[in-house]
C-alpha cells in the first residue's frame, strides 16, 4: 500500500518528525477511538491516556496533515464571536465558562512543551493592530470585556509604544495580549503524538475510517481493520466527507494562505520585530505575520 506524504510546505521541511506510523490492518480493542490526528485528536488523546485510558488514534493521512500543520501558528484567544456575544444569545453563565475556555488552550499547549519538553519554537506574546481608530476602540473594548472575565495580561500599545515592537508605521495602536504566542504547529502536534506514544497510545496512519457503528460498543471501521471502543472522539473536521452526516452541516470550509520568506539576518529581525512577538490587524479579511524559528 502506498504511503501518503504531507503537502510541500515549509513546516513539512523543517519537522523534527518525519517517522511514519503504520497503518491499520487488524481488528483491535480500546477504551477510546479518537479519529483525526490534527491538534483536537491528539490534544483529547493525550489528555485522555494521561487519565490512564488506552486509546487508539485512527488518521486518515499523517499526524497533522490538514490545518493542525499547516497554519499561521498563532495563539489567539478567541470564538468566531466574543464572549459578550455569547453573554447576550446564551447568558451569562454559559457567558462566564465559555469566557474560562477561551483562555484554557494557550495554558493547555504551553503545559503540554514543558511537560513533554517538546521543541516547537515557541515564543511569548501576539499583538493585535489597529489599521484605523474604529479598531482601536474595538480593541479597547476587548481588553475590558477580557478583564472582567478574569484575562488580565494585556497592554493597550499606542502608535508610538507599538514602534517598540513592530517595525511599521501602518498601525494607529495595538492590543498585546503576553499570554499569546506563536509556534511551528507541525512541530507542536508531532510532539503531542510523541507524548501521547510515550504514555502507551497508539497512533495508526493512513487508516482512513470509513464507517462507525453505534452499539453498546462502537465499531470504527478502516479500510484493512476496526477498533472497537466504547467511546468514539469524531476529531476529522475538514476531512469527515460525510462519515457522520449530522457534523456536516456544523462545518464551514474556509481557507487561508501562508508564505514562508528566505531566512532574515539578525538585523532584519530585529528591524521588523524586535521583540518577536507574533502580529494580526483587525481587518475582516486579516493579515498576519510572525517570525519562523530560523528566521
Amino acid at each position: 500500500m502506498s504511503q501518503s506524504s504531507h503537502t510541500t510546505s515549509y513546516y513539512a521541511a523543517s519537522a523534527n518528525d518525519k517517522v511514519q506510523r503504520p497503518s491499520l490492518t487488524q481488528d483491535i480493542s480500546s477504551d477510546i477511538c479518537v479519529i483525526g490526528a490534527g491538534f483536537t485528536g491528539m490534544s483529547s488523546a493525550l489528555h485522555l491516556a494521561e487519565q490512564g485510558f488506552s486509546v487508539t488514534v485512527l488518521e486518515g493521512t499523517r499526524i497533522g496533515f490538514g490545518a493542525s500543520g499547516r497554519n499561521g501558528g498563532q495563539i489567539v484567544h478567541s470564538y468566531s464571536r466574543d464572549v459578550d456575544f455569547i453573554e447576550k444569545h446564551y447568558g451569562k453563565n454559559t457567558g462566564r465558562e465559555m469566557g474560562k475556555m477561551a483562555f484554557e488552550g494557550a495554558k493547555v499547549i504551553r503545559r503540554f512543551v514543558k511537560d513533554y519538553k517538546i521543541d516547537c519554537d515557541l515564543k511569548n506574546g501576539g499583538i493585535f493592530a489597529a489599521c484605523n481608530p474604529k479598531q482601536m476602540r474595538d480593541l479597547e473594548g476587548k481588553k475590558n470585556l477580557w478583564q472582567s472575565h478574569g484575562h488580565q495580561d494585556l497592554e493597550l500599545l499606542s502608535a508610538s509604544d507599538l514602534q517598540n515592537y513592530v517595525g511599521s508605521d501602518r498601525y494607529v495602536g495595538a492590543l498585546l495580549d503576553k499570554s499569546g504566542g506563536h509556534f511551528h504547529p507541525l512541530n507542536l502536534v508531532l510532539g503531542e503524538a510523541a507524548a501521547f506514544e510515550s504514555l502507551g497510545g497508539v497512533i495508526y496512519e493512513d487508516s482512513k475510517v470509513i464507517a462507525i457503528e453505534e452499539g453498546e460498543r462502537a465499531v470504527i471501521r478502516t479500510e484493512h481493520g476496526s477498533v472497537s471502543a466504547n467511546y468514539v472522539v469524531v476529531a476529522g473536521n475538514a476531512y469527515l466527507e460525510g462519515l457522520v452526516p449530522k457534523l456536516q452541516a456544523k462545518a464551514m470550509p474556509c481557507g487561508t494562505q501562508v508564505v514562508t520568506t528566505e531566512p532574515l539576518s539578525q538585523a532584519q529581525q530585529d528591524a521588523l520585530l524586535p521583540q518577536g512577538q507574533c502580529v494580526e490587524d483587525c481587518n475582516y479579511l486579516l493579515d498576519y505575520y510572525r517570525l519562523s524559528g530560523d528566521g
